[in-house]
């Protein structure tokens, strides 16, 4: 599949290739590295369920194994995912196609969810704007993905550790989004009414290793186009394992791991929501608020 980057954003940062060897890679025993994926599609369903509202015709963007799908079992759900192998693991409708480039007819769709994905997407602002164009009026996107301070204790100690070692830092760990970016990014896509809501989940873990085979096997590995594609030493992974339990290792002897989730909601526009009001409208008159007189 030929991938395209639009004029006004020309870098591409992450290697989608890389990405769907990685999924590959890690469907073979992702049941047990899913726990964060099964965490934040039990909430991606809460918010769901409090939404009255019949959704018929759903895709679910970057579906893992399908966890939504499953979920959401009494509903027509199309699980999409970039990995053919996490596909083979999941059920139901199943279409194999890069987030980047949807393959929806506009109009289509009532509801576009997607757990933990959107954050290895190069153009997240063109991406929503393919979801919006797929979405029927009054539609609903919702979708989680990680953001704000996730691994920044990891972040700081290689960074801490190849400097340490080598005597300057490569890029490792992907940037990743704020909230106040996120509703901008809604905004300018064209949703309406949109809502950013962030969750903390503190994870710890035996050592740095066990945090790393456990990125490994959720097919989170560092996809940057400017990694180093060099074996990372003995000596470097030794070094950032100290550091880690030196600054961040609880009582017991763990170290902590922060992953930072951000939901976004956004709906397709239609003349039965609330509208803002025009300008002029929501004039008050102070004297009535405070007693005084005309």
């Amino acid at each position: 599949m030929t991938k395209t980057v639009p004029p006004d954003n020309p870098a591409i940062i992450f290697d989608r290739a890389a990405l769907r060897k990685n999924r590959d890679r890690a469907s073979k025993n992702f049941a047990d590295h899913n726990f964060l994926v099964q965490e934040v599609a039990a909430r991606l369903h809460d918010k769901i369920q409090d939404i009255t509202r019949d959704f018929q015709h759903i895709v679910d963007l970057g579906c893992h194994e399908g966890e939504m799908a499953r979920l959401l079992k009494d509903k027509f759900v199309i699980s999409q995912d970039l990995s053919r192998e996490f596909l083979k693991r999941a059920s139901g409708a199943r279409v194999q196609a890069d987030e980047e480039q949807l393959p929806y007819r506009p109009q289509s769709l009532d509801l576009v969810i997607s757990n933990l994905s959107l954050h290895w997407v190069n153009d997240l602002p063109g991406c929503l704007a393919q979801i919006m164009q797929a979405l029927k009026p009054d539609g609903l996107f919702l979708g989680a993905l990680l953001g704000g301070e996730t691994l920044s204790e990891l972040r700081r100690v290689m960074m801490e550790a190849e400097i340490n070692i080598r005597g300057g830092a490569s890029p490792r760990i992907s940037p990743f989004m704020d909230v106040r970016s996120g509703g901008s990014l809604l905004q300018r896509a064209g949703f309406a009414l949109p809502v950013v809501d962030t969750d903390r989940i503190t994870v710890t873990y035996e050592n740095a290793f066990k945090l790393m085979q456990e990125l490994k096997g959720m097919g989170e590995g560092n996809i940057l186009n400017n990694r180093s594609r060099g074996l990372t030493s003995r000596r470097l992974m030794m070094e950032c394992a100290k550091i880690y339990h030196e600054k961040f290792s609880d009582a017991r002897g763990r170290i902590t791991t922060t992953f930072d989730i951000i939901y976004l909601m956004g709906w397709s526009p239609h003349q039965s929501q609330q509208q803002p009001l025009k300008p002029g409208q929501g004039k008050v008159n102070l004297s009535e608020m405070f007693g005084g007189k005309n």
